[in-house]
């Protein structure tokens, strides 16, 4: 059984010819967010009380493409500055790496509010209350599109195109007028549900079921 979590990848197993083995089910991280950021927010916490849905921008640089990259990492420092300082605040939790790449190139963060690495709720309370999601991160770009927030991927190319459509995510790389670019642009979506309704487990569950039923 292959198991898909969007349509485009049910197309693909097609495209190879497994279309008889693949099965649309939507996608268990899209279960486990919702679940979780709901988790989140009744929690609540520092970070809650800090900063308010809508009013900031959510920052994270953490792949070596980016990190291990002079030139690439200034242009996105560069980018986070000028949002924070003409857009909206930047909140950048900093990944360790990323932290040590800053000091050796002594590189200024200038006005991001940096802070230290977040737990999986904070994280997903975050990625929830902010206005746009600036990110290099697989999964970050996904969550952003779960909770419906504008997301400009810090790469030259994503694995999820589901979330391209409507620029509800903007490929901008690592130059800094192309990320200023997107986090001017007024308007995205509507998101649709590329990932399912939050019942992929349910889905999984129920296919091994009818598959073992029919053994």
């Amino acid at each position: 059984m292959l198991l898909c979590p969007t349509a485009l990848s049910l197309e693909n197993l097609r495209r190879e010819g497994l279309a008889e083995r693949a099965v649309l089910t939507g996608d268990v991280m899209y279960d486990a967010s919702m679940a979780y950021r709901h988790k989140a927010e009744r929690r609540g916490g520092p970070l809650a009380d800090t900063w308010r849905p809508g009013e900031f921008a959510l920052a994270t640089v953490h792949r070596a493409e980016n990190t291990d990259d002079p030139n690439r990492l200034r242009g996105i420092v560069a980018a986070l500055d000028e949002i924070a300082r003409t857009i909206c605040p930047v909140v950048w939790p900093v990944h360790p790496r990323t932290r040590r790449r800053l000091a050796e190139l002594t590189l200024p963060v200038g006005a991001t509010h940096v802070i230290e690495p977040v737990s999986y709720l904070d994280m997903l309370l975050l990625e929830g209350r902010a206005r746009m999601i600036l990110t290099d991160s697989g999964g970050v770009q996904k969550e952003a599109y779960f909770f419906h927030v504008p997301c400009i991927t810090l790469r030259d190319e994503t694995e999820w195109q589901e979330t391209l459509e409507n620029r509800c995510n903007v490929l901008a790389g690592a130059d800094k007028n192309a990320i200023l670019a997107a986090a001017s642009h007024d308007g995205a979506g509507p998101w649709t549900a590329e990932y399912g309704h939050g019942h992929a487990a349910e889905a999984i569950l129920n296919t091994i079921e009818r598959a073992y039923s029919r053994a």
